[in-house]
């Protein structure tokens, strides 16, 4: 290879680096460039330190240790626009990590989904819902039926349920219509109590209460 190719390109280029790489070198650069930072501020202090020293006994050394100062502020402020600029830098990076990272899952999930819909058809998932509400309506037919009386409680007939109990109903009436009408139905007076009680002594009983009882033996027997 020539030197000419060698200087103008020739040389194929570095492959680029990644985002985290790159994120990595960012924060390093401003590390360092803030360690400068501290450094120029304290180097400041000490000039105008050195400047108010000498004001009055060395003119000289005042206006030497002022110029530093003037040269170690403008370099302070560089820095200061360079921390910026890679910080914004740095941000926006962290931001096209995220979004590389967010549509590389984004990308994953949808590879997944489309590969569980692979072996599924569309159709084929209505004729499987239509086939579900059928057997459905299958099972529900059979639970009717199922839960309906049997065929030989069918064909009763309940009008004749109920006129067969009235007549019942009827014919207990008369039977008790009958039985009041005889009076060899009546209740027969209860004489074994009457009995089996103590006659009260004659003695501690008035005339009035004698007759009573006289009256009560000779209508019970």
């Amino acid at each position: 290879m020539s030197f000419l190719s060698k200087v103008f390109g020739g040389k194929q280029k570095d492959k680029a680096p990644t985002t985290g790489e790159a994120i990595q070198k960012l924060r390093e650069t401003e590390e360092m460039l803030t360690k400068k930072q501290e450094f120029l501020e304290r180097k400041i202090d000490q000039e105008l330190a050195a400047a108010k020293k000498h004001g009055t006994t060395n003119k000289r050394a005042a206006i030497q240790a002022l110029k530093r100062k003037k040269r170690y502020e403008k370099q302070l402020q560089q820095i200061d626009g360079t921390l910026s600029t890679i910080e914004m830098q740095r941000e926006a990076l962290e931001g096209a990590n995220t979004n590389t990272a967010v549509l590389e899952t984004m990308k994953n999930a949808a590879d997944a989904l489309k590969a569980a819909h692979k072996n599924m058809d569309i159709d084929d998932v209505h004729d499987m819902m239509d086939d579900i509400a059928e057997q459905q309506d299958v099972a529900k037919e059979i639970s009717d039926a199922i839960s309906k009386p049997v065929a030989f409680d069918s064909e009763i007939d309940d009008e004749e349920l109920e006129k067969e109990l009235e007549e019942l109903e009827q014919e207990e009436l008369n039977r008790k219509l009958l039985e009041f009408d005889d009076p060899s139905k009546l209740p027969t007076v209860p004489t074994d109590e009457l009995a089996s009680k103590e006659k009260p002594s004659k003695a501690k009983l008035s005339k009035e209460e004698e007759d009573e009882i006289k009256m009560l033996e000779s209508w019970a027997s």
